[in-house]
């Protein structure tokens, strides 16, 4: 599914800031959000050459000029401002920058990589023409965690507290201090659960233990992780830890594995006070369990960003549950707009001229 990122805010800091980043630069980009380099160099590829074209899709307002200061004059950046202008000009074009579909992929035979603007990639990897092709993805793995976070919190914090039910007695002028149909909870000294501990997971844990929580996670690659975490478990532990968390954070990306990870039994499984936090994707949960769980107190409440179907229709039960939060998949926007994502592009894209290694590249494998 093509994902159009709509900014029209630019950056005047970013902009005025030097085209080319110095090593220091980069440095300190990797360094303040934990980038990952690939083990490799780009250069080591057997598809990897030196660029001549890059279609930029979706750029904000003089990003174009931007990018293209410092480069050879032989490398070509090329603005579209919509997927159609971007197919009347990708045909050549040895890299796309922005985002991916499959009409783009399909007249892009000669595109050796794509680097997305977003974080999540299961509309990408999973496309045949990439499948078959495999050509160097990246995307902004890590880059919006600490804003997601925040989000997480504000949600968790918005249940906690009740403020769904005095919102409501607001816009009714009603002065009701019983208003939540659930109890008040603090947060100190509560269980949290990260299921994913990736960047986003990670910078929730942060927070989290900064409130005084207990926080678990669990991850796919290792049972081990920053010293704020307390425990860290594989996948197969998750039913044993979700069954004392007081708070579960779902920040799974969405691959063959983790589709439909949330059902009916893992609801279940969780403390009837619980609270569910769903940042990660909307397919990794069954919707209609959700809806059940939450109908029938399985679960204390819930703050979704991410929902499957998305967009949520205006019918869909999931807008009128119990003690919920639903917010329209803006867990990752805020006042900084793009300027840290293109950085990263920036940084990419010098990488690849050179054919140094590059920044959070994507295993197909895995799927994120």
């Amino acid at each position: 599914m093509m994902i159009l990122l709509t900014s029209f805010i630019v950056s005047i800091a970013l902009l005025a800031s030097p085209a080319v980043a110095t090593p220091a630069d980069e440095a300190a980009l990797i360094e303040r959000h934990g980038l990952a380099e690939a083990e490799t160099r780009v250069r080591e590829r057997a598809d990897w050459r030196a660029l001549r074209k890059v279609v930029v899709v979706d750029m904000e307002p003089g990003r174009l000029e931007w990018l293209q200061q410092g480069l050879p004059p032989e490398v070509q950046i090329v603005g579209a401002r919509s997927e159609d202008e971007a197919l009347e000009r990708i045909a050549d074009a040895d890299a796309l920058i922005g985002f991916c579909s499959e009409a783009l992929l399909d007249r892009g035979v000669n595109l050796a990589w794509v680097q997305l603007l977003v974080a999540g990639v299961e509309g990408c990897v999973d496309l045949p023409q990439m499948r078959a092709r495999e050509p160097l993805l990246t995307n902004m793995q890590r880059v919006t965690g600490p804003v997601i976070a925040e989000h997480v919190m504000a949600l968790t914090l918005a249940l906690a507290r009740g403020l769904p039910d005095y919102q409501r007695a607001q816009a009714e002028g009603r002065w009701d201090r019983q208003a939540p149909a659930q109890e008040l909870i603090s947060l100190e000294g509560r269980r949290l659960l990260v299921v994913g501990l990736g960047g986003i997971g990670v910078e929730v844990a942060r927070r989290a233990h900064t409130f005084g929580m207990e926080v678990h996670a669990v991850r796919a690659s290792r049972a081990e992780g920053p010293d704020f975490v307390t425990r860290v478990v594989l996948p197969e532990g998750l039913e044993a830890e979700i069954a004392e968390a007081d708070i579960v954070v779902n920040a799974l990306p969405l691959t063959a594995e983790t589709r439909g990870q949330f059902d009916r039994a893992i609801f279940e499984r969780m403390p009837s006070h619980a609270l569910f936090i769903n940042v990660g994707r909307g397919g990794t949960v069954v919707t209609e369990d959700l809806v059940a769980a939450l109908d029938q107190g399985l679960i204390g409440g819930a703050g979704i960003d991410v929902t499957d179907p998305s967009p949520l229709p205006s019918d869909h039960p999931l807008w009128r549950a119990p003690n919920t939060i639903v917010t329209p998949h803006v867990a990752a926007r805020s006042d900084l707009g793009f300027a840290v994502r293109w950085e990263v592009v920036r940084a990419n894209l010098r990488r690849y001229l050179e054919g140094e290694r590059m920044l959070s590249v994507v295993d197909f494998e895995r799927g994120y």
